[in-house]
């Protein structure tokens, strides 16, 4: 089905070509449902200061199989191997803020470069596409990490951490991983919001990297 104008990847369609008895051949259209491949190929962190209070750590699983080239990007954004971007800011996650903060939705942080959820910068130059195999993972729990944009094909840095299943998200956002340990500071993170997406307090991002 189509969900405004993307097509969520929930089977792979295969054609077979088959020899009738009468020597006439025939393709056949044959669906196969096969499930995404979830599994965490690179493990990464990130620690949460909000406000005052010293960082908590939040570990994350990426899921390299299934959307390596959103994977590398944000693995890379970690590190902050990259150096500087094409904005002039370092292209790094460490220093930024989640400014948008919804209880009972999502958490979304990533933008580096202004701060308010209008800028951003992958590793790749600006703007990457939206790797369909990510689609084919859904938002049904809480702790899922996923790729925020503006429209198809508009990924850049900034990302989402669920707190609730959000199934309206299906085939629109790119998820690339889970929180694997740490949603104590999820939830930490998910009380300073409010329905407007404001926190009351700063919610930074002071260090963040890769586990193995």
């Amino acid at each position: 089905e189509l969900a405004d104008g993307i097509v969520a990847p929930t089977r792979c369609v295969v054609l077979e070509l088959v020899k009738r008895d009468r020597g006439a051949w025939e393709y056949l259209l044959k669906s196969q449902f096969k499930p995404p491949d979830t599994e965490i190929t690179t493990r990464a962190f990130l620690d949460i200061a909000i406000g005052d209070d010293p960082p908590a750590r939040m570990e994350i699983g990426l899921y390299g199989n299934q959307a390596p080239k959103t994977v590398d990007n944000f693995r890379q954004l970690c590190t902050g191997e990259k150096g500087v971007g094409a904005a002039g800011k370092p292209l790094h996650y460490e220093g930024s803020s989640f400014h948008r903060i919804i209880p009972g939705f999502m958490l979304q942080g990533g933008d580096f470069t202004n701060g308010d959820g209008t800028g951003g910068e992958s590793i790749y130059g600006g703007k990457f596409d939206d790797e369909v195999g990510g689609f084919a993972v859904k938002h049904n729990r809480a702790g899922l990490l996923s790729m925020a944009n503006s429209g198809p094909d508009t990924n850049g840095s900034q990302f989402f951490i669920t707190v609730a299943e959000t199934p309206w998200l299906d085939g629109k956002h790119v998820v690339f991983g889970e929180v694997t340990s740490g949603m104590d500071v999820v939830k930490a993170v998910e009380s300073v919001g409010d329905a407007e997406g404001k926190p009351s307090k700063p919610v930074v991002i002071a260090a963040c990297g890769v586990l193995d």
